[in-house]
């Protein structure tokens, strides 16, 4: 059970601590002159930090940043202008917001009954997330490409917002998060890293559950979005079994629909999905090559060379350079 008057001294202290980060804005320069960003607040040798904006109104110019932040409406209301259709979004209480590194971006609003507004960040550095929770992730073909998508679009704008008022775990995470960073030990980064992978798969879950709303699908798309989750484990019989369709239906579905064999299918996916880990992350082609589902490394070499025309190693070069 969280202490509330603890709790309440350490949303306080990071409040304080908020006003005094170093969040100013550099001209990006270059081709990119014009916009701004600001750099990670924190000290270097954290990869996750926990932010507390509390007061009755914000309001900050339009920026970048790069890192990746979480921010949670924690008490009240707030909105978000996003870059993404230059519109504002409204973030109600018990909703977060997710943003990629240099996503445009900025924090407006006023509580409308005159209380104070709680917003509770997370940040994460890029590598730091791709080390730490890209196999949490990565069933959910949508949200690994929204994480992975900044290394290969910079200015992708993407966002994800989320409701998790249904998701008391959630609210209770942050808690814990707060009350630790506000009163940091030498293991503290431990606790958080430690702490986020509930969180993030908790933002997952209503990720796939918001996705699942949006409109019906064809049973052609369904198939194809199941291989899209799947392509590290998936077989002809899985989906028969998944769907409750012989496997001659399921192929020939695919066949009429796409014009492709089964095969031919999932190679496409596990490749692409190869590609965006080799030039997105530092990953060792050997993690890559399990991730993929290719317990033969030698395997996955082959198949990638075949696919590509050069090896994983090579790629990986190429991308870097």
């Amino acid at each position: 059970m969280i202490h509330k008057k603890m709790l309440s001294l350490a949303i306080d202290k990071l409040a304080i601590e908020f006003a005094d980060l170093d969040l100013s804005f550099h001209d990006m320069g270059g081709i990119h002159a014009g916009n701004v960003t600001s750099y990670w607040p924190g000290r270097d040798d954290e990869d996750v930090m926990i932010c507390v904006f509390k007061g009755k109104k914000i309001h900050e110019p339009f920026h970048r940043q790069d890192f990746f932040f979480i921010n949670y409406a924690y008490q009240n209301s707030y909105a978000a202008l996003s870059a993404k259709d230059n519109r504002l979004i409204t973030i109600g209480e018990g909703e977060c917001y997710i943003g990629q590194p240099y996503s445009g971006y900025a924090l407006r609003g006023a509580a409308a009954d005159k209380e104070e507004i709680i917003i509770i960040g997370i940040l994460i550095q890029r590598d730091a997330f791709f080390r730490n929770y890209l196999p949490i992730i990565y069933a959910d073909a949508s949200l690994f490409r929204f994480f992975l998508e900044p290394k290969s679009n910079r200015f992708s704008d993407e966002y994800i917002h989320l409701s998790m008022q249904t998701y008391p775990a959630v609210r209770l995470l942050l808690e814990l998060m707060v009350m630790e960073y506000a009163d940091r030990k030498e293991d503290t980064q431990h606790f958080l890293k430690s702490l986020l992978q509930p969180f993030m798969i908790e933002v997952t879950r209503r990720f796939a559950i918001d996705k699942s709303d949006i409109r019906p699908k064809s049973i052609s798309e369904q198939i194809m979005d199941y291989m899209d989750n799947h392509s590290d484990v998936v077989t002809l019989k899985d989906i028969s079994r998944h769907f409750s369709y012989h496997p001659n239906y399921i192929s020939t579905v695919l066949r009429k629909e796409t014009g492709r064999k089964f095969t031919e299918i999932l190679l496409e996916k596990r490749m692409g999905r190869a590609s965006l880990l080799l030039k997105s992350t530092a990953l060792p082609i050997e993690e890559i090559s399990a991730m993929l589902g290719y317990s033969n490394h030698s395997n996955f070499y082959k198949a990638f060379k075949e696919y590509y025309g050069i090896t994983p190693r090579e790629y990986q070069h190429s991308k870097a350079t």
